[in-house]
């Protein structure tokens, strides 16, 4: 049997449609966020901006975050070495923890080594341990907690997007006495949209359900200080657990959970995607500390974020650009094509230096492909004129569709 020739074939697939993802090599400047350098094969170098970075606020860069970090490599050295049931805990990851629980006003947290991680260890594990347990989950939720959903092993039901009734029809239709879990996120990041929190913890409460809310596109973001879309609508104390991420708004590199001490520790104690991976280095652990500090503290990064979000739709708006409309941070440009897609995204990078990634099936449905444009406060007015200039000649070139 020819194996190498199955993977070829396999790759060849994602090619013929169109969606064969290709990885940009970047090196973002310290200091001079969004501009980074684009390393070609044939050695040349390109100067860009990066337009749709999940580091929302520039986190990962800020002074309090590096210097943080620089501190903690000179006294903990690099590495974790091992996993924790191995090497202990270190002390800046107790630390994360303890500001993590206060954030999100818990008994607890639990760090992870990624938000995909958090999610998929988190909802296996809650799924085995509670007997007879039913998943319910968004049909748009993110892959890791699909992940999740399937590898728990108990019923699940997937309820439309955001849908009460759906839900709820869906709740009638199992046994009041097993124990169930509404999974769902705050913010989704690709249509922009925010779920409805607070009818989907009635809901929890009126069947007995626990509710599970992904917050990773929210943190740091939302809320008086950063905890989220559940702090900024007063709703975390009605939230069983909730995950998130310190590799978007935070700037560094993570997952977490925050919940009671007795559901974080039957995590810790149970899961296999914790008690086997190694754990997160004293030195990210204690760039996230910094960062998750500072957030908690300063306003400018959340409200400038929101205007530079806000400013850009306008000027999307304005210019006829095919808008899908957002009520968050997020910013997608409609192009309804894969191959369409993958051509503006190749155009304004070479053309204009500009880094927009193309997203295509599975992170969305066949023909609701776009550039998911994500501004952050480092943005200024005159990236943004350049932006809209070569988009609008892009979509003239390409001859895409123009705004309803």
């Amino acid at each position: 049997m020819n194996y190498d020739q199955i993977f070829e074939q396999a790759i060849q697939s994602l090619k013929d449609e169109k969606r064969y993802r290709v990885f940009t090599e970047l090196g973002r400047h310290a200091g001079n966020f969004p501009k980074a350098t684009r390393f070609l094969e044939n050695g040349d170098e390109q100067d860009v901006t990066i337009w749709c970075s999940n580091d929302y606020l520039g986190m990962g860069q800020h002074p309090d975050v590096l210097a943080a970090i620089k501190d903690a490599t000179d006294t903990y050295g690099a590495g974790a070495g091992g996993t924790r049931n191995i090497s202990g805990n270190t002390h800046m990851i107790c630390e994360l923890e303890r500001e993590l629980a206060d954030l999100h006003a818990k008994e607890a947290a639990l760090v992870f080594t990624s938000g995909f991680v958090s999610n998929d260890a988190t909802l296996s594990t809650l799924g085995k341990l509670l007997p007879g347990c039913v998943i319910l989950s968004d049909e748009l939720n993110h892959a890791s907690m699909i992940d999740g959903v399937r590898h728990a092993g108990c019923e699940k039901h997937i309820f439309a997007h955001n849908d009460i009734r759906d839900l709820e029809d869906k709740l009638k239709a199992i046994d009041p006495s097993r124990p169930k879990i509404i999974a769902f996120e705050s913010v989704y990041s690709m249509d922009g949209d925010i779920s409805p929190i607070r009818e989907f913890c009635d809901l929890a409460d009126k069947y007995g359900a626990m509710t599970y809310l992904d917050e990773v596109h929210a943190v740091g973001l939302y809320g008086p200080r950063g905890g989220g879309v559940a702090e900024r609508e007063g709703l975390m104390d009605r939230i069983t657990i909730i995950e998130g991420t310190l590799g978007k708004a935070f700037g560094v590199v993570g997952g977490y959970i925050t919940s009671t001490r007795n559901i974080v520790d039957s995590i810790r104690s149970y899961a296999t995607g914790f008690i086997f991976t190694t754990t997160l280095s004293p030195v990210m652990s204690a760039g996230a500390l910094a960062s998750v500090r500072h957030l908690k503290n300063s306003q400018w990064e959340r409200e400038t974020h929101q205007e530079r979000a806000a400013t850009l739709k306008q000027l999307f708006r304005d210019a006829d650009l095919p808008l899908l409309p957002s009520v968050t941070h997020i910013v997608p440009l409609m192009v309804y094509d894969a191959n369409l897609c993958k051509q503006a995204s190749d155009m304004l990078l070479d053309d204009y230096g500009i880094y927009i990634q193309p997203i295509n099936y599975p992170t969305v449905p066949r023909g609701m492909e776009r550039l998911r444009i994500t501004p952050t406060p480092f943005h200024n007015d005159a990236m943004m004129a350049e932006l809209v200039s070569a988009l609008k000649d892009v979509w003239s070139r390409l001859d895409l569709r123009q705004a309803a």
